[in-house]
């Protein structure tokens, strides 16, 4: 396996100039009303599939979800882990759309297990990464010309989908500018004044909003 530095990998396009593209957000999603079926006055575990509806959350991880350390340990960034409980807890499945060298296995389930193992062996949190959450939604460059930001995995998760609305989360705008273009919700994370992450109640009515596509 190809030992490669997190801090490496996971910040690819850092480099890129923040003014060679715009950020790519939705002002207006923080207030975005919700239907009165998805109301946040109904527990979420009482919600019914049809009433949810299907959205699919993918995310970059490293700056993302999870900081590496000068020391090279791994944690989450602040918030991430409460809003995958929400999410979770909202029945959305979440993915990742993330670099690792194209070396680290043949297959998406090869190279995820190669990341688990670096990501958990690094690992500096008190509570562990939720891997169990992405299940087989983990999508890695098959070769290095697939590496973001090339379009490439963003095209194998939205020819998953099955009609879900997709929805993407990075720290870079480079990144939500592609998915965007290719008709994801995309949203800069760690942008001031702004929530550290899309708000859940959205994903909800982007989901709610599946319901006729699928």
């Amino acid at each position: 396996m190809q030992t490669t530095s997190f801090r490496g990998f996971f910040r690819t396009g850092l480099v890129a100039s923040a003014a060679a593209v715009a950020s790519v957000v939705l002002g207006t999603a923080a207030s975005a009303a919700v239907p009165a079926d998805v109301s946040h006055g109904v527990p979420a575990g009482a919600r019914t599939p049809s009433a949810r509806g299907c959205a699919v959350v993918y995310f970059d991880l490293g700056e993302t979800l999870v900081h590496t350390a000068a020391d090279s340990g791994i944690s989450y960034l602040p918030g991430a882990a409460a809003y995958l409980r929400t999410l979770r807890e909202r029945h959305i499945k979440v993915g990742l759309i993330t670099n690792v060298p194209s070396s680290w296995g043949k297959t998406d389930a090869e190279r995820a297990a190669a990341l688990k193992k670096e990501v958990d062996g690094a690992w500096k949190g008190p509570v562990p990464f939720a891997w169990a959450d992405f299940g087989d939604r983990i999508l890695t460059p098959r070769t290095e010309a697939e590496r973001k930001p090339a379009p490439a995995l963003w095209k194998r998760a939205r020819a998953a989908a099955h009609g879900c609305r997709l929805v993407y989360e990075g720290e870079t705008a480079k990144e939500t500018y592609v998915a965007a273009s290719l008709g994801y919700v995309a949203y800069q994370v760690g942008r001031p004044y702004r929530p550290a992450y899309f708000p859940a109640r959205v994903v909800e009515w982007l989901a709610y909003g599946s319901r006729g596509r699928a």
